[in-house]
């Protein structure tokens, strides 16, 4: 299946060839829009993505179509740089909200890396595992919610997007739910190895490691990096702490175990829980 080309790149072209049709300079875009002319180069190279109010004060200059205007400013909405804390998206929204948004920011990018070391990733959780992993902060409708926007997440397994997923054996040692979900979800990944257009690979507790790990993250592209912890989610877009995260991400993956072998790890897992 063929992948349509990212919002995030559309939202930098279209930025770009609504500025030649204006037949503005980007030294005069940037003056009626208030903005330095490095801003303007910098939306349309894609390096830097602008707020809503950018996009805004842009496309009024330009005098962009209702239409355009509306998708350009909800990608610049959903790649935001910004930190919100995830009780109050919680009281607001709800999570499957949230969930959605970070589907399409996966559905809008070529490239997406995770890393997980506390719990298996989301693209990888079976049905079971994410039902026991939210079963104490809902229940009933808003549980059965919540793992229905999870699971629609995972159908970008399904397009040629080039999907990097790494995880430490400790995010399969913390038991969620009990010995029987867990030898499932770890059948899952076991079968999850040899699907096109997805790396998947585990650091084994008997893998020598020098780096030290704090927290999860998943980068988009070169673009965005999104971190989440127990009260919070973060959206960087910052370009020396992508490249950083990018880095740290090289880092660990040097320490995982890739196809047959990191079968057999999921493989010893489930095997063990199954002994439980």
């Amino acid at each position: 299946m063929s992948s349509p080309a990212p919002r995030a790149t559309r939202l930098s072209a279209t930025l770009r060839q609504l500025r030649k049709r204006s037949g503005l300079s980007g030294a005069e875009a940037a003056a009626r829009a208030g903005l330095s002319q490095a801003a303007i180069s910098r939306f349309e190279s894609g390096s830097r993505v602008p707020t809503e109010a950018h996009v805004q004060a842009l496309c009024k200059v330009y005098g962009a179509p209702l239409d355009t205007r509306r998708e350009l400013i909800a990608i610049a909405k959903d790649l935001r740089p910004e930190t919100t804390p995830t009780r109050v998206v919680l009281q607001r929204h709800g999570s499957p909200v949230l969930q959605a948004r970070i589907g399409r920011i996966e559905q809008d990018s070529d490239r997406c890396r995770y890393f997980g070391p506390t719990f298996v990733i989301g693209l990888c959780q079976t049905h079971d595992y994410m039902r026991a992993l939210f079963s104490r902060r809902y229940s009933g409708r808003e549980l059965d919610a919540m793992v229905a926007a999870r699971l629609a997440r995972q159908d970008v397994l399904d397009t040629d997007r080039d999907l990097h997923l790494l995880m430490t054996e400790g995010a399969l040692r913390w038991q969620i739910g009990s010995p029987q979900i867990m030898a499932q979800q770890a059948d899952h990944l076991a079968e999850m190895v040899s699907m096109p257009h997805v790396k998947l690979g585990i650091v084994p507790w008997t893998r020598a490691t020098d780096c030290p790990v704090i927290h999860a993250f998943q980068i988009y592209d070169d673009r965005a990096v999104m971190l989440n912890t127990e009260t919070a989610f973060a959206l960087i877009t910052d370009p020396r702490e992508v490249t950083d995260y990018a880095t740290r991400f090289e880092i660990y993956s040097s320490f995982g175990a890739y196809d047959v072998e990191a079968r057999a790890v999921f493989e010893r897992v489930a095997a063990e829980y199954r002994s439980l």
